[in-house]
């Protein structure tokens, strides 16, 4: 499933208006534990999380996940921002709690990583 199609159904905002959303997710990842996301990689695929701080960004990157949608209608700062422009990591952020926003793209046919 494409990003732009995941903003669509997620009804999501996206952040780094210049990276390309044409990219394809396979599969979706989703945790506040950055120690689960190490755990159970997910390369080239979504993370969907609470937490907005710059760790996460660091653990998308060492787990080569290409985009975060941030939950609950929470907005990084500009320096996590910033950061993942620089790391062309594709942030959105969406007023749906993780639990809808997982359920909705399930529903769609986007698979989760144990799949």
């Amino acid at each position: 499933m494409k990003i732009k199609k995941i903003k669509e159904i997620l009804n999501a905002e996206l952040l780094t208006d210049d990276i390309n959303t044409d990219v394809e997710i396979q599969a979706v990842n989703c945790a506040d534990l950055m120690s689960d996301v190490l755990a159970f990689q997910n390369k080239g695929g979504l993370l969907i999380t609470g937490l907005i701080n710059i760790q996460v960004l660091r653990t998308a990157a060492i787990t080569d996940i290409v985009a975060i949608v941030f939950v609950r209608g929470k907005i990084p700062d500009k320096a996590v921002i910033d950061e993942a422009k620089s790391k062309n990591i594709l942030l959105l952020c969406t007023k749906l709690p993780m639990y809808e926003a997982c359920g909705l793209l399930y529903k769609e046919g986007l698979k989760g990583i144990s799949e």
